[in-house]
């Protein structure tokens, strides 16, 4: 595979999946919705730190160690699914209350800010296990013979986060031009049961996964 075919193929990979809805989707909307654009701009940062690293430690060949040892995947598998299931549960448990939260969080809704908001993004990304898996089984595959591997997967990997950038800004954007009508309390109670319920969803199966 030469270098051109590889990057164009590799874009066309992750673009898809970027695509996909999931958990960074609920994510980014929910907290562009409700929270402010630093909020949202700092959890979109935070997941896309997450990436870099991922994709980092696999162009170093350190994640292979990861998925290697059963016990460690376990750990940070039980790790992430509490984390998610606390913030999902802590977001449901608040609605019931009808109780406002400005921004995605499984902490008090006033430790808001952009730096809490990165930190939210960082640890959802990098307590999935599922991610580095993945990095581990895709990367090197578009990493032309004779390329310098560390390079070119950082290379790689900056390719996906351009993508998630851009696709992050359109998912602003959306939910900004919605901000008005979710401002009424019903329909933000609404918004973080569905999000809480995902995001909740999502740790019980990376519990569950093998």
């Amino acid at each position: 595979m030469g270098t051109a075919t590889a990057l164009w193929s590799f874009t066309l990979v992750v673009g898809l999946l970027t695509l996909t809805p999931g958990l960074d989707t609920a994510l980014i909307l929910r907290t562009a919705a409700l929270g402010d654009r630093r909020q949202a701009w700092g959890v979109v940062l935070g997941i896309q730190t997450g990436t870099f690293v991922w994709g980092v430690l696999t162009s170093l060949g350190i994640t292979a160690l990861l998925t290697a040892s059963h016990a460690a995947y376990t750990v940070l598998r039980w790790a992430g699914a509490a984390y998610l299931v606390v913030m999902g549960a802590r977001m449901l448990y608040d609605t019931w209350r009808r109780r406002p939260v400005a921004v995605v969080s499984a902490e008090p809704a006033s430790s808001g800010g952009m730096f809490a908001a990165w930190r939210r993004g960082a640890l959802t990304n990098l307590l999935n296990p599922k991610v580095g898996a993945f990095y581990v089984a895709l990367l090197p595959q578009f990493i032309p013979q004779g390329a310098p591997h560390v390079a070119f997967g950082v290379a790689l990997t900056a390719i996906h986060i351009a993508l998630g950038l851009v696709w992050s800004s359109v998912l602003i954007g959306f939910a900004r031009v919605l901000r008005s009508w979710l401002a009424k309390p019903v329909a933000r109670r609404v918004l973080d049961r569905i999000t809480g319920t995902l995001i909740a969803g999502f740790g019980l199966r990376l519990a569950w996964s093998e």
